[in-house]
């Protein structure tokens, strides 16, 4: 039931994919966008950042119009290319750890969205969903796939490893020391195979991505409604992802830190967690939990653990079972007064993939007062959420793995 489709991408000439494909704008410093600005005018960089060309900020409408330019100018230099033919893209990452990862970039279903074929586990932002989708109807392009996952099915791994017994179309590693391969599946038999087995799914999951799949959906519904002349079969009604098998999956906790104990001594900070958690003091040496409803936490140089008491604790949904939901619910809440996870600025989250010793290290310079960790989200948590209809509380995973934006563009 997933209708998972061919499209026609817009891709970077291969000599030139290298240096086109950037990671996500937010995540690089000033200085690194600089850098890469100055000295590279093939960027994908130079497109979300027009204004780096006129040396000013430019937001809003006036900036989305500008990406649009910037973008046609790329085409017009035949810096990238339109491919003829619907294909899938057969996507395989190696990165600096040496974890692989293997999937297939493809159109999916804005109606599966809108059906719950495809399910979500993530609260979104109405404000943000809108502001995506005018960007989205405006620019004419999505340049960075929503990452969806289904279930393992060895028709599809054995297409793709077949495929990648072949030459690659792009092979390339970037200063972050990813490796990146992309195959272009375009044979009609191959095509209709896949199709076939994404059809038989009767769901799959977002991994990561929900607001873009969101504000997608809002642009189809927008769309569709203003065109009498609906057929299903517009561009608009898909929008592009990246799909692999859940086992290959790589999900990470964000630890949580706080800047102060909300009017608390440490003595009488303790006493309160001592109500439902059995602590621990494992001095100096770095601890991390290895269960579930075990917590660490870094409190005034020294290393916590912290067992719940599960007698006091009622679980009747998989939310209340989950361990970000646990810490809120009888710590940050109650104790530390931090009710609003996303905008209360005395809280801030390091993703689990870093060592434990970030943690430490941002205590230990007075800028927080404790920080706690936590086991990573499994993929069956994940699911259980989407199927319930339930929704994690912000920060509940760190998932991999992460494309790099201008390799794929899919154009509306």
């Amino acid at each position: 039931m997933a209708k998972i489709r061919p499209f026609k991408a817009v891709r970077p000439t291969r000599d030139k994919v290298s240096l086109v494909a950037s990671r996500s704008y937010q995540t690089y410093t000033q200085a690194e966008r600089e850098a890469r600005l100055d000295y590279n005018p093939f960027s994908f960089l130079h497109i979300v950042n027009p204004g780096y060309k006129y040396a000013r900020e430019i937001t809003g409408t006036e900036r989305y119009q500008l990406v649009r330019n910037r973008y046609l100018e790329f085409k017009e230099d035949s810096i990238f290319v339109h491919d003829k033919t619907p294909s899938y893209y057969i996507y395989k990452i190696v990165d600096r750890g040496h974890q692989v990862f293997n999937g297939i970039v493809a159109a999916a279903s804005a109606e599966d969205y809108e059906k719950d074929i495809i399910r979500k586990h993530e609260d979104t932002i109405e404000y943000r969903e809108r502001i995506f989708k005018d960007y989205l109807k405006t620019v004419g392009f999505n340049a960075e796939p929503v990452l969806l996952t289904y279930p393992d099915n060895n028709v599809i791994s054995t297409i793709i490893k077949d495929i990648q017994n072949t030459r690659a179309e792009f092979e390339f590693t970037t200063t972050y020391r990813d490796t990146h391969y992309l195959w272009k599946l375009e044979e009609p038999e191959l095509l209709n195979i896949i199709e076939k087995e994404f059809d038989s799914m009767p769901t799959i999951y977002i991994a990561d991505g929900h607001h873009r799949s969101a504000s997608s959906y809002l642009l189809y519904k927008e769309e569709k409604a203003a065109n009498p002349n609906h057929t299903g079969h517009e561009s608009y009604n898909q929008f592009m992802s990246f799909l692999i098998p859940e086992s290959e999956l790589r999900i990470h906790e964000f630890n949580r830190l706080v800047k102060d104990l909300n009017g608390l001594t440490k003595e009488e900070f303790l006493i309160q967690l001592d109500t439902i958690y059995r602590i621990e003091n494992r001095g100096i040496m770095p601890y991390k939990p290895s269960k579930k409803h075990h917590f660490s936490m870094y409190l005034d140089g020294e290393f916590y653990s912290l067992y719940l008491r599960k007698s006091l604790y009622n679980f009747k949904t998989a939310l209340d079972a989950l361990d970000a939901q646990i810490l809120y619910y009888t710590i940050l809440d109650p104790i530390l007064g931090i009710s609003d996870l996303r905008n209360d600025v005395r809280i801030d989250y390091i993703n689990g993939k870093k060592d434990i010793i970030n943690v430490k290290d941002r205590i230990d310079s007075g800028e927080f007062a404790v920080g706690f960790g936590m086991v990573p989200v499994d993929i069956n948590e994940m699911k259980q959420m989407a199927d319930d209809g339930l929704k994690m509380p912000p920060k509940s995973t760190f998932i991999e793995p992460k494309l790099r934006s201008g390799v794929t563009i899919y154009e509306f």
